[in-house]
């Protein structure tokens, strides 16, 4: 596994293991990753040390399970009555569901790069925090949208509550 083995031996000879392993030559790679070639290839000669963002790309496509999930940030209740099986995704396959409880906006943010750092392959969050997200993680980020029934009870409830 590239990710554990990166930490016993360099990077280099690490990653030239993993892709004789599979097959894959540096060409095939670069095509997957969008990593220009060139630069892939210095990386594999020793060249060039990999950025982490990288070396994330280059562990996504070559440990692809690692990435079968996606993170849904949201408060407990509401993670307690979803359904958090796992989903159909494109291309085939199935990609699993983890939920993050999170009750504050720095409580999403550090679950956010929680998830992406146990390999998420997308995050699912409110519109609030989405932006900020977007900006910290380098995994597809999207919204939460409330149903339109749910907003008009909300304001209904609180109207109740101010007369």
């Amino acid at each position: 596994m590239l990710s554990k083995r990166i930490f016993e031996i360099d990077f280099t000879t690490a990653l030239t293991e993993e892709l004789a392993k599979k097959g894959m030559t540096v060409r095939e790679l670069a095509d997957r990753t969008g990593i220009p070639s060139s630069t892939l290839y210095k990386v594999t000669l020793g060249e060039r040390d990999p950025r982490f963002s990288t070396v994330q790309k280059i562990v996504r496509i070559l440990e692809p399970e690692r990435n079968r999930f996606i993170a849904v940030i949201a408060a407990k209740f509401l993670l307690d009555s979803l359904d958090l099986r796992d989903v159909p995704v494109s291309g085939g396959g199935k990609c699993d569901i983890r939920g993050y409880s999170a009750n504050s906006l720095e409580e999403c943010i550090i679950a956010a790069v929680r998830a992406e750092k146990e390999g998420a392959a997308g995050i699912v969050c409110a519109p609030i925090l989405a932006s900020i997200v977007e900006k910290i993680v380098d995994v597809p980020v999207s919204m939460l949208r409330p149903d339109l029934l749910c907003v008009k009870e909300a304001v209904e409830v609180i109207a109740r509550q101010i007369r």
